[in-house]
């Protein structure tokens, strides 16, 4: 089942297009993660899916619906620009948007202590929004998004600003959401939690849908023979042009893309012969390689 698709969706300020004629689709029970750098045009085409904006052209459809209102209420979203009502209780902030999204009242008040207290938040309960900390507020924004539990959630920079406790605790919990069959959207600038989390990505640079698909199947069509290398002892043979394209040397440790033609076996011959080896591992291309190269490359 398709939880989101996007057809030929088009949207421009003024002269100025921020996104051109961008198609996608995101399965039910996947994390997609929609990557690009500031600029690309990712916070506005998730504002015109949720229909904070309208596209200038296109179609949206969510959870098969076209172009629809009603198919919102099993939207969650947790915006980029991070708010709230300040001078609301913790309680009836959450009370507030479960309502919005249809939840019966005594049903949005059991789902509030589940998640308060999945959170160590118990004691905030009665508290203002605005007596708490930045990173607090935050995780309450974050279960207005799934309170209600629904089909599609959309996360706008989902990790900024927590530390590594909470990112962990958030990473299973959007691992349960998708168990349960939910479609997670989340965008990015850490490709290191994307790489980790996803299951499809699209690429968008400068309104334009550069790189789409499963991230496995996108990694093995890159093309790049990459090897990691650790050794004591002179390099000499990362200048040799003919085994190395392009390499990073930290001191001991060298990250290593092979040229067109060149073997494994080869380069590894020749770095025995000025080296003491004691790391040789081939491994395929990091999402932030692929990030680099596409957007440079576009």
């Amino acid at each position: 089942m398709e939880a989101l698709r996007l057809e030929n969706v088009s949207k421009s300020f003024d002269k100025v297009q921020a996104v051109g004629d961008l198609s996608l689709t995101v399965p039910a029970g996947k994390v997609y993660g929609f990557l690009g750098p500031n600029g690309a045009g990712k916070t506005t085409t998730l504002r015109m899916l949720l229909q904070i904006i309208l596209p200038d052209s296109g179609n949206v459809h969510i959870l098969g619906q076209l172009n629809s209102r009603e198919a919102l209420d099993r939207v969650g979203y947790l915006p980029e620009e991070r708010g709230g009502y300040r001078k609301m209780k913790v309680h009836e902030a959450l009370e507030f948007f479960g309502e919005l999204k249809g939840m019966k009242r005594k049903d949005c008040q059991q789902k509030i202590d589940y998640w308060l207290g999945r959170f160590e938040m118990a004691q905030a309960r009665t508290k203002k929004m605005e007596e708490l900390s930045k990173g607090n507020q935050q995780k309450i924004q974050f279960l207005t998004a799934v309170l209600h539990e629904p089909d599609l959630i959309v996360l706008d920079e989902p990790f900024m600003g927590l530390d590594p406790i909470n990112a962990l605790l958030l990473k299973e919990i959007l691992l349960e959401q998708k168990n349960r069959g939910a479609a997670i959207i989340f965008s990015t600038h850490l490709m290191d939690e994307a790489e980790k989390l996803c299951d499809s990505i699209c690429l968008i640079n400068k309104g334009k849908k550069v790189l789409d698909g499963e991230l496995k199947t996108i990694k093995q069509n890159f093309g790049k023979k990459n090897i990691i290398l650790s050794y004591t002892g002179t390099a000499d043979y990362l200048k040799d042009s003919s085994l190395v394209k392009q390499y990073n040397d930290y001191g001991n440790h060298v990250e290593i893309s092979l040229n067109d033609g060149a073997s494994y076996k080869a380069l590894l011959q020749r770095a025995l012969q000025e080296a003491d080896i004691s790391r040789f591992e081939m491994v395929e291309p990091s999402l932030n390689e692929i990030f680099i190269s596409t957007v440079t490359q576009n």
